[in-house]
């Protein structure tokens, strides 16, 4: 889904609305009230004309009981007051609810994607869209649309019951209507396009907010609050040039079609008036025609403006419409293979894998890497920044398939299995640990769900968490904080562990698992990790040597490939990239 601001889109104007309609139709009691609650409204609306042609006609004029006309009206205006109240309600509840089914479908479609697809689409921009954007639509369905069904329901029944007050000057109205109608598809034609840029925009506009705010401390600790100042001013106002634009142009609409409509009635009026004067119409006709041709070309004219608001839900919609029907890059196979079950741990083979990140396709992040893990074996991964360690547990939990090559778990190639059956045999603790702004138990079962207080507790200590977290004021019920702002980072870092401990999972895949943790606090989890990964597969990424030293297999990356592999003793031994990461990192020696 690349987003191009600069593009209009070029499908039929309203025809992205009808995503909303998909959604509406959920609901066809309510859309049932709403629709006889608006014909009921525009009907005593045109019948109120009416009303006053007999006051006038035979309560004035005719000499009549006049209260009894009056009382006639009275009741009309009851009708159309009972009638808008229900209209208002049925259409307001279908809004309300379309834009919550909306975003729950959005939400969900988006929770299937890879991490591919929020590279090449921000989070940022995302999340407004799905405000954004969704708060148009509910315009749209909560007023827009039932206003211009109204207004087109007024507007039709209004010509018919002209042609039956006076169809001489009905016809001479009705012929300004297709040049008032051909003026308005015009400029609609540029209020699509710029309906979408404005949306654009609005987008950036969220997205910028997003980024400065979840950085402050960064841009504070930097002094860069007058330059992001100035870059959020100069995103607001390329925002607003996009906005005056539309607005100028649906100003536009708004004139030309009031005065083409209004223009005509008034000419028409000018007939009538003549009409009058030599007998051949009432004074309770020519005022219920007034009357009701200000209603058709009240209705008209408000035509043109419900045409600029659909035609920017129309462009909402299509950015809506984007996200709910992006297909994702890694989806269960047609026909999943049965898992093999291991006595311990799990198997994890990488046969000749090669693979670039989407967003570095001239950069191979790894080059035929060949690795064979054994159930129950402690594999540590090192090697300076960028070799391609992390790399190796994403296309693990299947974030993202090789380029060339397989990676099987348990023999059997992970296309070949439902992402959640794979990412189900694993637990992870990445290396900057993700924190909800939730509860600290929520935070802390997420790994499984289900979990009791004494569970949660049980894998607390393990990760040496517990003593802070019964320092907290509501102990697990304790709010976090976004991003656990509430938290040190070596805190945070515990509660991820704490997590995958909970989760019990028969691979463990450390990526850093202790770099924020002090030396107290980094031996009393190591000691934990150690009895966890008994009886479990473990991939250990540090670049720490110290906390790899126990691992029954060490292997060391550089550039995407695999350099050497061995033990800790054999690896100073041969003193290549491993023995000069250790020197680098211990003047002293590492002794064996």
């Amino acid at each position: 889904m690349a987003d191009d601001s600069s593009t209009p889109n070029t499908r039929p104007a309203l025809g992205n609305l009808a995503m909303l309609w998909r959604f509406a139709r959920r609901y066809p009691g309510r859309i049932a009230g709403a629709l006889i609650a608006l014909i009921v409204s525009s009907a005593a609306t045109l019948a109120i004309p009416n009303g006053f042609r007999l006051v006038i006609d035979k309560g004035f004029m005719g000499g009549g009981d006049i209260g009894r006309w009056f009382e006639y009206l009275l009741m009309i205006v009851v009708v159309l007051a009972l009638a808008s109240a229900l209209r208002f309600y049925f259409v307001s509840w279908l809004g309300e609810r379309v834009v919550a089914d909306i975003r729950c479908a959005t939400q969900a479609n988006l929770l299937r994607q890879a991490p591919r697809f929020f590279e090449e689409n921000r989070p940022s921009e995302i999340a407004s869209r799905m405000t954004a954007d969704t708060a148009i639509v509910e315009q749209i369905v909560g007023s827009t649309v039932s206003v211009a069904l109204r207004n087109m329901v007024t507007a039709i029944g209004g010509l018919v019951y002209l042609f039956a007050l006076a169809p001489k000057l009905a016809g001479l109205l009705l012929l300004g209507i297709p040049i008032v109608l051909l003026v308005l598809i015009g400029l609609a034609r540029k209020v699509r396009a710029l309906s979408r840029a404005s949306q654009d925009r609005l987008a950036d506009i969220g997205s910028a907010a997003t980024e400065v705010l979840g950085a402050m401390k960064i841009v504070q600790a930097f002094g860069q609050e007058e330059r992001e100042a100035a870059r959020f001013r100069a995103t607001v106002e390329r925002g607003f040039a996009t906005a005056r634009q539309r607005i100028r142009l649906r100003a536009m609409m708004t004139a030309v079609a009031f005065a083409l409509i209004f223009g005509a009635i008034t000419g028409v009026m000018w007939l009538g008036a003549i009409d009058v004067a030599a007998g051949r119409l009432s004074g309770g006709s020519i005022a219920a025609f007034v009357l009701t041709g200000g209603l058709v070309a009240g209705a008209f004219g408000s035509l043109s403006e419900s045409w600029g608001d659909l035609l920017r839900g129309a462009g909402a919609a299509s950015r809506l419409g984007e996200l709910m029907t992006a297909l994702p890059d890694i989806s269960p196979p047609s026909r999943t293979h049965m898992l093999p079950a291991m006595e311990r741990g799990a198997r994890l083979t990488f046969d000749q894998v090669r693979f670039h990140y989407p967003t570095r396709p001239d950069q191979a992040a790894l080059h035929g890497i060949d690795l064979d893990i054994h159930p129950g074996e402690t594999v540590a991964v090192v090697g300076p920044s960028g070799a391609g360690k992390s790399t190796l547990i994403q296309l693990a939990l299947r974030f993202y398939d090789p380029d060339s090559g397989a990676v099987r778990l348990n023999g059997v190639a992970l296309p070949d299995l439902a992402p959640a059956e794979l990412r189900a045999m694993m637990a992870m603790v990445p290396q900057d640990s993700v924190i909800f702004a939730a509860s600290a138990r929520d935070n802390l079962r997420y790994g499984r769900w289900g979990a009791s207080d004494a569970q949660i507790w049980d894998a607390a200590r393990a990760a040496n968490a517990d003593a802070f977290l019964r320092d907290l004021p509501q102990g697990l019920d304790s709010f976090l904080g976004e991003g656990g702002a509430r938290l040190s980072g070596g805190q945070r870092q515990r509660i991820a562990i704490a997590r995958a401990l909970l989760r019990d999972a028969s691979i463990l895949l450390l990526d850093e698992a202790t770099s924020a943790l002090d030396a107290e606090s980094e031996r009393l989890v190591q000691d934990a990790l150690a009895t966890l990964m008994q009886g479990r597969t473990t991939i250990v990424i540090a670049h720490r040597l110290a906390t790899v030293r126990a691992a029954d297999r060490i292997i060391v990356m550089d550039e995407g490939r695999i350099v050497e592999e061995g033990d800790h003793a054999t690896l100073l031994a041969r003193d290549g990239l491993y023995a000069r990461l250790a020197r680098l990192q211990f003047q002293d020696g590492i002794s064996n």
